[in-house]
């Protein structure tokens, strides 16, 4: 598996090596909704059940193995272009739903800040204003296809953040 599409940093900004590290089912129990200047976050609790391993931490996400539930049908892989697309989220409980974005900006040549993402679907932005921290690794879906994941969040613009090529994923992963 590959997920959040960045790596986990310590207090320093610094990527940490990882000896050791596992993936464990979680639920969202709690939203603080994204404001300009004050990104939102998701809270949740897991349970103390291990689902996989976490073998490497890199600035592209986090890769390892493990046996995910219920990972339904693959996706096909694409290439986003500027337009409409959707991401699949868990803003609540174990639900993911999906709601629509557009990708405003393209960055090839970027490593991981690959374009840009608004949130135009009004459930989501009642949720959480847009996007928030803990939304990391939500999968970007366009012309029916995964074309990449969410990153990050603008601070000054919560309903705006930036997604990374899953080609780029795919190659950190080896």
């Amino acid at each position: 598996y590959g997920a959040l599409g960045h790596g986990v940093s310590d207090s320093g900004g610094m990527l940490p090596q990882v000896a050791e590290g596992r993936i464990v089912p979680a639920a969202v129990a709690d939203v603080t909704p994204g404001q300009p200047g004050q990104p939102g976050t998701l809270r949740g609790a897991y349970e103390d059940r291990t689902l996989g391993n976490i073998e490497r931490n890199t600035d592209r996400g986090i890769f390892g193995h493990g046996v995910l539930p219920e990972a339904g049908e693959p996706l096909p892989l694409g290439t986003p272009h500027l337009g409409e697309a959707s991401i699949r989220a868990n803003v609540s409980g174990e639900e993911v739903a999906e709601y629509q974005v557009r990708i405003l900006d393209l960055d090839p040549g970027a490593n991981t800040r690959n374009f840009l993402v608004q949130v135009t679907d009004a459930r989501l932005l009642e949720a959480t204003g847009g996007i928030v921290q803990g939304m990391s690794g939500s999968p970007v879906l366009q012309d029916g296809k995964l074309v990449g994941a969410v990153t990050h969040v603008l601070v000054n613009d919560p309903t705006m953040g930036y997604g990374i090529f899953i080609e780029n994923m795919l190659d950190a992963a080896g």
